[in-house]
C-alpha cells in the first residue's frame, strides 16, 4: 500500500473476517500483532490471541485505536454493531470498509453520519491465500478511498471496481461462487473415485485440473468455449461427457444457483431492524 500503514481493526472475526486477517499477514502487509480483531466468543478470542493478534470483544475500543475499520459481521448483526460504534466514528480519521452482504453505503451512513467515508468490498474466502476475487464499490467523494481499498485487496488476489448496484450480484458470483466451484471439484473427484482412483488422488487431480482451467482463462484471456473446442474432437470422449452433463442440466443448474443466491443476498440485510 502507498503511504503510511493505517492502524487496522476487523470487527467480526467469523469466516470472512478471519480470512482477511490471515491474508493480510500472509501478504506481509501487517504483522499479526498490528491487527485488532473482535468477536463475541471468548473461546475464539483466546485462539486469536494465541496466534499473536490483538483480540477482544470491545468494538468501541478497537475503533478508537484504528483508522481503517473493516465491518465483517453478519447482516443480522450489523445494525447493532453500528449503534455500538456510532459515537466513536470520526469522519476525519476513519475509513470504513464493509464486507457485509446486502448493506448499502447509504444504509450505513444513515446510522453513522453522512460524512463518514464508507467503501463496500466483497471478497471471498480465498483471500486467506491471496487468491480472492474482490469487488469494490464507492460513491461520490469516496472514489479516492476506493483506490486505497483496491491497493489493500490487490495484495490478496484480484480486485474489480464496480457500481454499487452490482454488489449483490457480485456476492452471488464471487463470494457464493467459491462454494459452487468447490462443489463442482468435489463432484469431479467423486467421478474419479468411481472410475478407479483413490479418494486423495482423485481430489488432487480434480483440484489441479480446475486450477489449470482457470489459469488458461486468466493468463490467455480466452473464452471458455475456445478452450473447450481445443479439447473436444469429433466422436471423442470429451464431447460425450460434456453432452451427458448438459443433458442433466449442468450449465442451467449453475446459472440458476447463482441467480437464486443473488435473490437471497438482496434481502439478507434489513436497514430498519
Amino acid at each position: 500500500m502507498k503511504g503510511p500503514k493505517r492502524p487496522l481493526a476487523i470487527l467480526g472475526t467469523g469466516n470472512i473476517g478471519w480470512a482477511i486477517a490471515r491474508g493480510l499477514v500472509k501478504a506481509g502487509l501487517y504483522e499479526a500483532g498490528e491487527i485488532r480483531l473482535t468477536r463475541r466468543s471468548e473461546t475464539g478470542l483466546a485462539e486469536l490471541r494465541a496466534r499473536g493478534y490483538q483480540a477482544g470483544s470491545d468494538n468501541v475500543e478497537a475503533v478508537k485505536n484504528a483508522s481503517l475499520v473493516i465491518l465483517a459481521v453478519t447482516p443480522q448483526q450489523l445494525n447493532g454493531l453500528l449503534a455500538e460504534i456510532r459515537g466513536s466514528i470520526d469522519p476525519q480519521k476513519h475509513l470504513l470498509i464493509s464486507v457485509v452482504s446486502g448493506a448499502t453505503i447509504g444504509a450505513i451512513r444513515n446510522q453513522l453520519g453522512p460524512d463518514v467515508p464508507v467503501v463496500r468490498a466483497m471478497p471471498n474466502t480465498a483471500i486467506a491465500i491471496q487468491e480472492s476475487m474482490t469487488c469494490v464499490a464507492a460513491t461520490g467523494a469516496d472514489a479516492g478511498s476506493a483506490e486505497e481499498v483496491c491497493q489493500l485487496f490487490d495484495a490478496l488476489g484480484m480486485t474489480l471496481v464496480i457500481p454499487e448496484s452490482h454488489m449483490v450480484p457480485a456476492t452471488a458470483l464471487c463470494a457464493c461462487g467459491i462454494a459452487f466451484f468447490l462443489r463442482a471439484i468435489r463432484a469431479a473427484s467423486q467421478g474419479g473415485i468411481e472410475i478407479g482412483f483413490h479418494a486423495e488422488d482423485a481430489l488432487l487431480m480434480a483440484a489441479q485440473t480446475a486450477r489449470g482451467a482457470a489459469s488458461l482463462l486468466r493468463e490467455a484471456g480466452s473464452h471458455p468455449e475456445s478452450e473447450v473446442d481445443r479439447v473436444t474432437t469429433p466422436q471423442g470422449c470429451t464431447i460425450s461427457g460434456l453432452n451427458q452433463m448438459e443433458h442433466h442440466g449442468f450449465s442451467s443448474a449453475l446459472i440458476r444457483g447463482i441467480v437464486t443466491s443473488a435473490e437471497k443476498a438482496a434481502v439478507l440485510y434489513a436497514p430498519g431492524k
